[in-house]
């Protein structure tokens, strides 16, 4: 019965954490025009961040950043970047602490390893889709892989995909998940 209960708290966690993560996708997308301007002119440099004091800082090997410091601003993949991943290490943190119980049966300590495995693969594809994709040329991406299906949103220079963008990026995912590309789904970030 406690089994039970664990199992659909952590199932309930991890919906409340993809719904906060669909909230934030809505809120970033809804910005004003000016700063959708400015983010898609901006001359950033790889290896500079803005930090919340507004001064541009060149991040050295070796130093110190803070991650919640530097992702503050509105950079969506980034901050989906951070969200994905607190929702993933929660999760985790989880699914460890259920397998690590000493009263926990040996079905459920079974059960909390293959999530952290189902975990560990959705993390390990998602990366290798993002790194893919910005390899064809695109300027970012971010991927949000489920048991449902794979999600991709693609910034691109002009905004918009074409249908060969499509085609590139759905068979990027494919290969990468085995899903069926009717599981896929390809956005431009606006």
């Amino acid at each position: 019965m406690q089994a039970k209960w664990k199992r659909n708290t952590v199932v309930a966690t991890m919906a409340v954490l993809v719904c906060a993560a669909v909230g934030l996708n809505w809120k970033y997308s809804q910005q004003p025009t000016e700063e959708k301007n400015i983010q898609q002119t901006g001359t950033k440099i790889l290896g500079e961040a803005a930090l919340v004091s507004g001064e541009e800082h060149e991040v050295q090997e070796g130093d110190s950043v803070n991650e919640e410091t530097v992702y503050t601003g509105s950079d969506y993949f980034a901050s989906a970047r951070l969200t994905r991943q607190q929702a993933r290490d929660t999760a985790l943190s989880m699914l460890q602490e259920a397998a690590a119980q000493e009263d926990a049966s040996e079905k459920a300590a079974d059960e909390a390893a293959a999530g952290i495995q189902v975990l560990a693969s959705y993390t390990l594809k998602e990366s290798q889709i993002e790194n893919l994709v910005t390899a064809k040329g695109y300027r970012d991406c971010v991927a949000f892989m489920g048991e449902d299906g794979v999600s991709v949103v693609v910034s691109t220079d002009s905004g918009e995909l074409t249908g060969e963008d499509v085609a590139k990026i759905k068979d990027i995912a494919i290969s990468e998940t085995g899903c069926d590309a009717s599981g896929i789904k390809i956005m431009a970030a606006n």
